[in-house]
């Protein structure tokens, strides 16, 4: 089955934060904040059914019609798979991940109605769950793309031997894993080595990793090096960390979690930066600790 290509913005906005789990935006405000974004050159929105308790998805919904935009003139992506305990589900009793096919055709349902749209662009599943059925998912997958329901088919935190494992029935288009100056993994154990190779987009959640979030060793160690880097490209510390990513050429696409227009404005502005081979190793060995092999 044929999926369209990915054309995303190189930043792309998380929408996590913007409802009950963070901002706590009105419709007024989340449709505001959807134009001042597109304005800036932002045009893809990631978001989860899951996010603010199986209610975010539909307060953007209702805010992106009331601004106006054209439909074609952004991307939405959604994940789906993870069963959460939230009041808006009182039928779970704990936490778990769900991928038969009537659940992945439902929840997409839910999740283009409650967007006010009538495809995704990207569709991810949400964690890999040990339970997967790929014959299952590529069943449930092929029917949405058929319809037109979706554009394009991926996951989001798989290893590469997951990702094998769907792409031996079905092309996995996208990857959001976890990749950060604090959280580099992804550069060194294969999985963005594997995204290279198989042509999957690569997206990064959390691209600031824990310098805001921590103190500790390693965050200090990094800061120390950020202090001296700041100065040098005359620019702010999280467009240092959104530089770093940028500069791998696996082509990482970060989604950005913020709630704030000039902290979306800082992270547009981090593709003007190009950071010095060096100076790109000296952050790794501040956050690992040792120095390269």
């Amino acid at each position: 089955m044929l999926q369209e290509k990915l054309q995303f913005s190189r930043i792309i906005q998380g929408v996590m934060n913007w409802g009950a789990w963070g901002a706590k935006m009105s419709t007024q405000q989340m449709a505001e904040q959807i134009e001042h974004v597109l304005n800036l050159g932002i045009t893809t929105f990631d978001h989860a059914d899951i996010y603010g308790g199986y209610t975010t998805e539909a307060e953007f919904g209702k805010a992106f019609k009331e601004s106006g935009v054209n439909r074609e003139d952004v991307q939405l992506i959604s994940k789906l798979g993870i069963q959460y305990l939230s009041n808006e589900r009182p039928y779970n009793r704990v936490k778990h991940y769900q991928y038969d096919a009537t659940y992945i055709l439902e929840n997409t349902e839910r999740s283009l109605q409650k967007l006010n749209t009538n495809y995704l662009d990207l569709l991810l599943l949400h964690r890999p769950s040990p339970l997967m059925d790929p014959l299952e998912i590529k069943g449930a997958i092929e029917r949405l793309l058929t319809e037109g329901k979706i554009k394009s088919f991926g996951v989001s935190n798989f290893t590469p031997s997951q990702v094998a494992m769907l792409e031996k029935h079905i092309k996995v288009s996208g990857n959001q894993v976890q990749c950060s100056i604090t959280q580099y993994e992804p550069m060194l154990n294969g999985v963005l080595d594997d995204m290279v190779t198989k042509d999957i987009l690569p997206m990064a959640w959390s691209p600031l990793g824990s310098i805001f979030k921590e103190h500790t060793q390693q965050t200090m160690r990094v800061q120390n090096v950020l202090e001296t880097l700041r100065a040098k490209y005359r620019t702010t510390t999280d467009q240092i960390l959104i530089a770093w990513l940028l500069k791998h050429p696996s082509g990482i696409h970060p989604v950005i979690g913020t709630s704030k227009v000039s902290h979306a404005k800082a992270a547009v502005k981090a593709q003007e930066i190009n950071l010095d081979i060096q100076d790109w190793f000296e952050l790794l060995i501040a956050s690992q600790g040792h120095k390269v092999p």
